[in-house]
């Protein structure tokens, strides 16, 4: 069953209607998974009655990036990152970063990165998953996250949109691994190409496909 708008703000009407002078921003990431290249993190804030305008408007229909067409998530970007009243931050934590201090921790550094770089401090963030280590001020971790919260959606797509950006550039430096249509996942011709070419300087050593063939190859 689709959830209703109401319920998409439900979290939002919430701390807003307790707190409604704080700065309530929402958070998650993009890049987890991939083999190559950052983990990206966004934070969103608005008002309460822009999200309450958009929501039935420019934004109808947002929802967790993966669930929404490449087309449909650009359409929403575009939105998100040109409406003046709208907050938000990005934070990127590079491949070798990732390899230095692990998945987890780079995640949770990339979300930090992001509540930091909102141009108006966070009073409170909405975090899609788990809780989430290191952030500069309080936060509720909502499981799913991104499909119950109008801001936590927002940033999804912020994060994905960027990142997947990232990846395009990318494949225009290394083209030979099809970065820009897999985007960095372990596909079977991303495997492929590991194996012909080796990994390239963004390719995250520490991931077990790319170490697996970095050991082979000191052999």
């Amino acid at each position: 069953m689709k959830q209703t708008c109401s319920n998409k703000l439900a979290y939002e009407t919430k701390y807003f209607g307790d707190h409604p002078d704080w700065h309530l921003a929402g958070v998650d990431e993009a890049g987890r998974g991939p083999l190559v290249g950052p983990v990206v993190a966004a934070a969103v804030s608005m008002p309460l009655a822009l999200a309450q305008s958009l929501i039935v408007g420019d934004l109808a229909g947002l929802n967790d990036s993966k669930q929404l067409s490449e087309n449909k998530r650009e359409l929403f970007f575009h939105t998100l990152i040109n409406t003046p009243e709208i907050d938000f931050g990005v934070g990127i934590v590079s491949a070798q970063e990732i390899d230095k201090i692990n998945i987890l921790n780079a995640t949770h550094l990339a979300m930090r990165r992001a509540v930091l770089s909102l141009k108006t401090a966070a009073d409170f963030v909405l975090v899609d998953g788990l809780p989430v280590k290191g952030l500069p001020c309080d936060s509720e971790a909502i499981v799913k996250g991104d499909a119950k919260s109008f801001l936590i959606a927002a940033a999804s797509v912020i994060a994905k949109v960027t990142r997947d950006h990232s990846v395009v550039e990318l494949d225009k430096e290394f083209p030979e691994y099809g970065f820009a249509k897999h985007k960095g996942y372990g596909t079977a011709d991303h495997l492929e190409a590991l194996r012909k070419y080796g990994p390239c300087r963004e390719h995250r050593r520490s991931f077990k496909p790319v170490a697996d063939l970095d050991q082979m190859l000191l052999f």
